[in-house]
C-alpha cells in the first residue's frame, strides 16, 4: 500500500484507525481502504452509523456556538480525530475572531493532519496526549501557552468517552480535567447508547465487535444513566442530557434520521 504525504511514517497504515474511520463516515478523504472496509463491515450491522457521526459534528457546533454566546473564547477539545469541515476554530472564530482552540488527539495521523491544517493560525494548537492521562493535557505547553484556565474554557469531549473502558476510569479522567477548570466553565458531552437505537441490541453488538476485534479499539455502550456520571460537579443547562436531535435543534427532530437518536448530549455549567 503506498503511503500518502499526509500519513506519518512510524503507523501501521494496514490497521484500521478509530479517527479514519470517523473521517470516512464524514466524507472525509483522509483515509485507507483498511478503514473503509472495516466501515462497511460496521455499516453492515448499524447502516446508520455516518448519521450518527454527522449528528454529533452538528450538535457539537450548535455547542460552540452556544458557548460563545455564554461569552466563552476557549476552547478544548479532547479526541478531537482529524479536521473536517466545520471544525470548532472554524465554527468559533469566524463568529468571534480571536477565539482559541486547542485540538488534542492521540492518533498520529489525526494530530498531523490537523497541524497542517491549522499551520499559520496563531490562535490554534495541536497536542498529542490522550484523554486517559489528564496531566499530560492540563500540563502541556499548547495548553498554558494558549489557554487561560484561570477563565472559562469549553471542554468538548464528542464521541471520545465511549471508546475509554471502564477499567480506565473516564469518570476519574473527566473529573481531573473538570478541576482545572474556572468556574463557569462548560462540559460538552457526546456518547453513543443502545438507548434509543432503531436496532436490537444483538445487531448493534455486530458493529461493537467489528471495532473490538478489527480497529482494536473497545466502543463502550453506555446507558443515560452512566454517562450521567461524568457531569457530576456541573449543573446540566436546559434541556439537559437527551438524544443529539433534540439538544437546542435548528432543524425539527421528527425530521432526523431515526440512527441519529442513538446517542446522548449534554452540556454542563461548572460551579
Amino acid at each position: 500500500m503506498q503511503r500518502p504525504a499526509w500519513a506519518p511514517h512510524g503507523i501501521d497504515i494496514t490497521v484500521p484507525s478509530v479517527s479514519r474511520i470517523y473521517d470516512y463516515y464524514l466524507g472525509g478523504s483522509h483515509n485507507f481502504e483498511v478503514d473503509r472496509e472495516a466501515a462497511r463491515r460496521a455499516m453492515e450491522f448499524m447502516p446508520g452509523l455516518p448519521k450518527i457521526m454527522q449528528a454529533n459534528r452538528a450538535v457539537m457546533r450548535r455547542a460552540v456556538r452556544y458557548a460563545l454566546d455564554q461569552g466563552i473564547t476557549q476552547f478544548l477539545d479532547i479526541g478531537s480525530g482529524i479536521p473536517t469541515f466545520g471544525n470548532v476554530h472554524e465554527v468559533a472564530q469566524r463568529a468571534s475572531p480571536g477565539a482559541r482552540v486547542v485540538y488534542v488527539d492521540h492518533d498520529p495521523v489525526a494530530v498531523a493532519h490537523s497541524k497542517a491544517v491549522l499551520e499559520g493560525n496563531p490562535d490554534t494548537a495541536v497536542l498529542a496526549a490522550d484523554l486517559r492521562t489528564p496531566k499530560d493535557i492540563l500540563t502541556s505547553a499548547e495548553v498554558r501557552e494558549l489557554l487561560d484556565l484561570d477563565r472559562p474554557v469549553a471542554l468538548l469531549l464528542i464521541a471520545v468517552l465511549h471508546f475509554v473502558e471502564d477499567d480506565d476510569d473516564p469518570v476519574g479522567a473527566v473529573a481531573e480535567l473538570s478541576a482545572a477548570l474556572a468556574p463557569g466553565s462548560l462540559l460538552v458531552v457526546t456518547h453513543a447508547s443502545y438507548e434509543g437505537m432503531p436496532i436490537s441490541t444483538d445487531r448493534a453488538d455486530g458493529a461493537v465487535d467489528v471495532y473490538r476485534n478489527e480497529v482494536r479499539n473497545p466502543l463502550i455502550m453506555r446507558s443515560h444513566e452512566e454517562i450521567a456520571r461524568f457531569f457530576t460537579g456541573y449543573e446540566t443547562v436546559e434541556p439537559g442530557i437527551v438524544p443529539m436531535p433534540l439538544w437546542r435543534p435548528q432543524t425539527a427532530p421528527e425530521d432526523e434520521d431515526p440512527y441519529t437518536f442513538a446517542g446522548y448530549v449534554g452540556v454542563g455549567r461548572k460551579a
